[in-house]
Parts: C-alpha cells; structure tokens; sequence
C-alpha cells in the first residue's frame, strides 16, 4: 500500500499529465477558495502561456475547488514591484521576474537570468535536479518573507529591437535602451546608455524616440508588443540573458492556510506551467525570424567579440557581487558546482554533423 505523500503525488503528477495533454481530469465543482494574482504583463506570452495557463493548470488539477483570479500589471500595484504588492497582502500570489528585485538583493538576477548564465536547458536541470528550487524559496523566504517557485522560463532572449543597426562594440556606445536587471550596470560599461520602463511604456518610447532599442523577451514573445512596427533592426542573440526564469511568489500566510496538498497541486501546476512555456516558446522562436524578415526588419548578429566581452563582464560583475553578498555567494558557488559536474554535457550530449562543424 502507498504511503499517504507517494499516493498524493502519485494522483497529482497524473492530474498534471492529464493538463499537459489537453485532457479533462474529472468533473468540475464550484470554487471553494479563489485567489487574487497580480502580474507585471499586460498580455502577450507571458500572460497567456504564463499567468493565465497557470491558473487554469490549478483549476484542473484542483478540480475547480481552487480558482486563480489574474491581474494585468498595474491593476492591483506598479508593474515591477509584484513582489511587494503580494507582500503587503494586496494580492494573494503573484507572477513577475525574479531580476525586478535585484536592487534590493542583487542575488535575485541569479536566479532571472543575466549574462553569465547557463542555457536554458542547463537552468531547468539545475532548478528542478541541482537544488536551486530549494535555494530560490530559502533566499525568498528570508529576504522577502515570501514562498516563490519557478513559473514559466525563457530561451535566449533577442538582444534588441533597435531603431538603428547594432554589430560591435563602437554601435553600443552611447545607444539610449531599454534594460532591467544586472544588464544596466554591465551594459553601461560596453558603453551604452540604459534606462528601465515598464513593458507597457516601451513601444511608445521607442515610437517617439525617447529610447533607440529595447530588450523584452525571445524573438516569438516580442512579436506580440509589436516592437517591429517602430524598429527596423532585430539583433540577436541575447548575450544579456542567455535564459529567463519567471516565479510565482505567495504572501505566506495564504500559503501557510494551504492544505499539504493543495500547497502540492499549486506546486505542480506551476512545473507543468513551467515547462510547457520552455517547450512552446522553444518552437515559436524558430518560426519568428521568417515572421520579421516579412514585415521588412533587418536582422543582425552580433559580432563574437560583443559576445564574448557580455559574458566575461557578466563573470565579472557576478564575481564582484559574491564578494560581500553571503546569498549571492551561496547561489553562485552552487551554480558554478553545477556547471563543472556539466562540463563535459556537450561530449556526450550532442552529435557533431557537417551542419555543426
């Protein structure tokens, strides 16, 4: 006979499946507890595949009894600062990026992404098999007096949507951009000229020229913004944010009124959430360049030695950080520890072909 915490997961990881396929998992009841959710989005991706998927995930594997309310950002407090809205108790939970916080500990662009980072892929492994879930929930607690978990992940953001032809390191000097995280200290050291808004005010700043370019999400979620429309150039990769992770944070005392396993459904429904995001977005990219070419943007990669030069002050920057910031330390020593078990991943993980030489 299974023990009462194996069967729970053994239910709720079929639930989740079920959700993943698109399935039905029983018949809907009347909601018993509803919860409010501010975000910082007003739409696009990281509403629909994000907030939204999320609380219709909850509802599933609840079976109607838990019920998500979603807020666009603005509706229930300012749209950067999620966290302090959930904190206050104005909302209940909310969804927003981790790096919106790095002023006040910088350690939170470690766990959001910035130009150090690993890929994608070696950020899931990490979070979900190498303990940084555990270490992202120890830092909010005590940092933030908030429960947080991933919720919705990125690939390799576009590096800009420029009015004006981005290449090396001289076409970064002085470029007026909109940024948010560790990249606008990095980013003001290769020369350009930083500045953070929140994603609702940047086609207009980009429209009047107040900013030249912009960074917002991969090239598939920034088709939804419509920064094409104002820009000419699309220039990638995002050598300042090789990955995005996303979190749901939890005021905790509505966490602590949780059942141990409604605490279990929230739990998987933000995995399940997080993961079709990676594998959704992951597609849609490879179709978005077709999609820009067509509606007449240029599309520029940048030259190795601008990415390069990213990553090493990225390096840099984090070195720097971990010198009088005990998390920042901790995190980045277990992300370093992850990345050297990794090391020889790419040996064994991937076959070379003419196309790759």
């Amino acid at each position: 006979m299974l023990d009462m915490k194996t069967g729970l997961r053994g239910l709720v990881l079929a639930a989740a499946l079920a959700v993943a396929a698109g399935l039905p998992s029983g018949h809907a009841q009347a909601a018993e507890r509803s919860f409010r959710m501010a975000t910082g989005w007003a739409g696009g991706p990281l509403m629909e595949i994000g907030a939204k998927a999320f609380a219709k995930n909850v509802a599933e594997l609840s079976n109607g009894r838990l019920e998500v309310q979603v807020f666009p950002g603005g509706t229930l407090g300012p749209a950067l600062k999620v966290s302090e809205t959930v904190q206050q108790g104005i909302a209940d939970m909310g969804h927003t990026w981790p790096g919106y916080d790095w002023g006040a500990d910088p350690t939170a662009v470690l766990f959001g992404g910035y130009a150090g980072s690993f890929d994608t892929e070696h950020m899931l492994h990490w979070l979900y098999r190498g303990g940084g879930n555990e270490l992202w929930a120890e830092w909010r607690k005590e940092k933030f007096n908030l429960v947080a978990m991933p919720l919705f992940i990125r690939t390799a953001e576009a590096f800009l949507h420029s009015r004006k032809p981005v290449r090396t390191l001289e076409d970064l000097k002085g470029l007026k951009l909109r940024t948010a995280g560790a990249w606008l200290e990095i980013s003001k050291e290769m020369g350009a000229a930083p500045v953070t808004t929140p994603g609702g005010e940047v086609y207009t700043a980009l429209e009047r020229g107040t900013i030249d370019a912009t960074e917002w999400g991969t090239l598939y979620e920034d088709i939804a913004p419509g920064f094409y429309r104002v820009t000419k150039y699309v220039i990638i990769p995002g050598v300042h944010q090789p990955t995005a992770p996303f979190e749901l944070v939890i005021n905790p005392k509505v966490w602590d009124s949780l059942s141990a396993g409604d605490q279990e459904i929230i739990r998987q429904a933000a995995f399940v959430t997080t993961m079709n995001s990676w594998l959704t977005i992951g597609q849609e990219d490879a179709k978005a360049l077709a999609f820009y070419r067509e509606q007449g943007n240029e599309v520029i990669e940048l030259a190795p030695e601008v990415q390069y030069k990213a990553h090493e002050l990225g390096i840099k920057w984090a070195e720097g950080q971990a010198k009088d910031n005990p998390w920042f330390a901790k995190v980045l020593k277990s992300q370093e520890a992850f990345a050297d078990l990794w090391k020889d991943a790419h040996r064994y993980r991937n076959v070379k072909t003419q196309d790759t030489e």
